[in-house]
């Protein structure tokens, strides 16, 4: 068997197409129950969206920023998760999205004042 063929089996960073990737829970729950999208998560996307780009931040071996359904962690809705690192965040407005772009998509730092607490689930 070649170098090639064993190893990290292609898995990981080396083997990454986007260096990060950005999910935002945009589901709207129809029973009523509380939801990301009721929280301003289409806003939230379309910004990250707008941001990375004019950035310059979009493409392979970039950042690519995603829509997705239930996250699973509706109590700090509304909620992204950035990965390889899986930090899961919350934010209320532009200027927190703008801080997730700069900060972690940009510079790999974490921004720890809008993390979801690990306790917070559905």
């Amino acid at each position: 068997m070649s170098e090639k063929n064993h190893g990290d089996h292609g898995v990981g960073p080396a083997a990454s197409y986007y260096e990060r990737h950005i999910f935002f829970c945009l589901n709207e729950r129809k029973n009523g129950e509380d939801s990301c999208a009721l929280h301003g998560a289409q806003a939230g996307f379309d910004r990250c969206k707008s941001q990375v780009k004019a950035a310059g931040l979009s493409g392979p071996g970039k950042v690519r920023v995603n829509k997705a359904g239930c996250l699973d962690r509706c109590a700090a809705g509304p909620v992204a998760v950035v990965y390889p690192e899986a930090v899961w965040y919350t934010f209320v407005d532009e200027s927190d999205i703008d801080e997730i772009v700069e900060s972690h998509l940009k510079h790999g730092q974490v921004v720890e004042r809008l993390l979801v607490p690990p306790h917070l689930g559905r």
